[in-house]
């Protein structure tokens, strides 16, 4: 392959050379790159260039994206050009990417060149695998792509591409093409470019909106200020006279907390409500009470804000009661339809992929019995025979619905099973714990509740977050009392984070081990 890319890479030195444009765009599946590119081709064709349009896939959605390689000259009487068939490096002329993660790999690749690259990219995120995967915050930082941008092109246009379409209903590629087109690195006409996507003959009226707005952005390419953040207030809800007064008596509750900490009780209460119920909420508030008392504005109450928090998603836990509510909600439904564009004449065929294991199933049981078959490891090896296997169920269909919708329903017997009682134990272990820390090390205490970070999930994910959360504050135990303490628990949470196996915490115990 290379020694066939050099050899269409050896043409004649003539003028002909200086009038070919190379364009490239990186897409990831979903964002129309084929379709930008077929615009692309029709408009240069559509003004008398010759045009070659090629395509290389990545190794899959996102370790690598699609790269669709584009060049185009006059086709003028004499010989035709010869086109490469993939872009080099320090060799494009034009650089568009779907996504800002793409801008940096085109940047690192070599295609984007102070001296001739005009690099067109959006600037949403479109989370890689490896983002995805990270136990902590895997999330790459996009200033760093923005610095290595500005830098690397000779002209730089960087919008929220994908607010601007979907915003009018389309997809990315219809505003990317209005930037291209509002550039000026093509020399075609707005009409010419406009008249590529009337024939393309699909969704044309929401493309030109679009377009028309991407075209906008690459004359102005300040991006506007972000809104103002909405001040922190309750959730206005509409239901039975006697809930609706019981949830203004605890949103008033929440009213007389310090300020620093009211915005996020009011979304810990109204997640832990959501959960189960309104008596679930005062626990919540009596929970944070108790942190709040050892508190002050000296402080500036943190550990009031972090108790806020991760008290909430300590006490909204993922159990097959939860995850079957959240799959058989009709939010859920109206957005896979809202993402997929699925209007409301189409039929939608949802499949559920689902692994309970012995474990999930057990929890559910009242707690006494719960605990009377765990204790019986033989039964338990029985019961997850049966059930720890792979199930598909489609949750479009009736039957499958109302499994789910009645497993979701089981909210009202949830405080009785034996996964609520565990929880509880292991909220009120972890908080008194917090709190005798807190009474002689303030920061210590602070780290200890963001020590919950490391559990979140249900099945394997829970188990193996559990177990780290579990090390750590051993780990937590070893340190305190040095005045080092709190920062050498961030080193443990840290550590926790790294790696899905727990090594690097492992490693940071040790290391504590070593000088106890």
């Amino acid at each position: 392959m290379t020694q066939q890319l050099s050899g269409l890479d050896a043409r004649p030195q003539d003028a002909r050379m200086d009038t070919i444009i190379k364009l490239a765009v990186m897409a990831v599946g979903g964002q129309g790159g084929g379709v930008l590119t077929g615009w692309i081709e029709a408009v240069g064709r559509a003004n008398g260039y010759a045009v070659q349009t090629t395509s290389v896939a990545g190794v899959a959605q996102r370790t690598g994206a699609t790269i669709y390689y584009v060049e185009m000259a006059p086709a003028s009487a004499g010989a035709a050009p010869v086109f490469s068939l993939a872009p080099a490096a320090g060799d494009v002329d034009i650089l568009i990417a779907a996504e800002m993660m793409e801008a940096g790999r085109a940047i690192l690749r070599g295609f984007v060149t102070p001296d001739r690259t005009t690099l067109i990219a959006s600037s949403h995120r479109s989370l890689a695998v490896s983002e995805k995967m990270a136990p902590g915050d895997g999330i790459v930082n996009p200033d760093e792509v923005l610095r290595a941008a500005e830098v690397a092109a000779k002209r730089l246009i960087l919008q929220d591409m994908e607010a601007m379409a979907v915003g009018v209903g389309s997809v990315i590629s219809a505003s990317l093409f209005g930037a291209l087109a509002g550039s000026g690195a093509l020399p075609f006409t707005r009409d010419s470019f406009e008249a590529a996507v009337r024939a393309s003959g699909r969704g044309v009226e929401a493309s030109l909106q679009a377009f028309a707005r991407g075209f906008d952005a690459a004359n102005d390419p300040t991006s506007p200020a972000a809104p103002p953040a909405a001040p922190a207030r309750a959730t206005v809800v509409r239901g039975p006279g006697k809930l609706e007064r019981a949830w203004a008596a605890l949103t008033e509750r929440c009213a007389n907390l310090p300020e620093p900490v009211l915005a996020m009780a009011l979304a810990g209460l109204r997640k832990v409500v959501d959960f189960q119920d309104l008596d679930y909420g005062r626990e919540y508030l009596t929970h944070l009470d108790r942190v709040l008392a050892l508190d002050n504005a000296e402080r500036g109450y943190a550990l009031s804000l972090e108790a806020a928090k991760y008290i909430a998603n300590a006490m909204a836990y993922d159990d097959l009661i939860r995850v079957a509510d959240r799959k058989t909600r009709p939010a859920r439904f109206e957005r896979i339809r809202a993402e997929l564009g699925i209007g409301p004449d189409q039929v939608v065929h949802l499949t559920e992929f689902t692994h309970p294991r012995g474990l999930e199933v057990v929890s559910l049981f009242p707690a006494r019995l719960g605990r009377w078959t765990e204790d019986r490891p033989r039964l338990m090896a029985w019961i997850d025979r049966r059930v720890n296997k792979g199930r598909r169920l489609r949750s479009d269909g009736l039957w499958n619905f109302l499994q789910l919708y009645l497993l979701g329903g089981l909210k009202v017997y949830r405080k009785r099973t034996l996964r609520h009682a565990v929880e509880q134990a292991h909220l009120e272990g972890w908080l008194t714990t917090v709190l005798d820390l807190a009474r002689t090390d303030y920061a210590l205490g602070v780290e200890a509740l963001r020590m919950r970070r490391l559990i979140k999930g249900y099945s394997d994910t829970h188990a193996r977050g559990l177990s780290k959360f579990a090390r750590a504050m051993e780990g937590v135990s070893l340190v305190a009392g040095r005045d080092d303490a709190a920062d050498w628990a961030r080193r443990l949470r840290d550590a926790a984070l790294q790696d899905e196996d727990g090594k690097a915490l492992d490693g940071a115990i040790k290391t504590i081990q070593s000088f106890v």
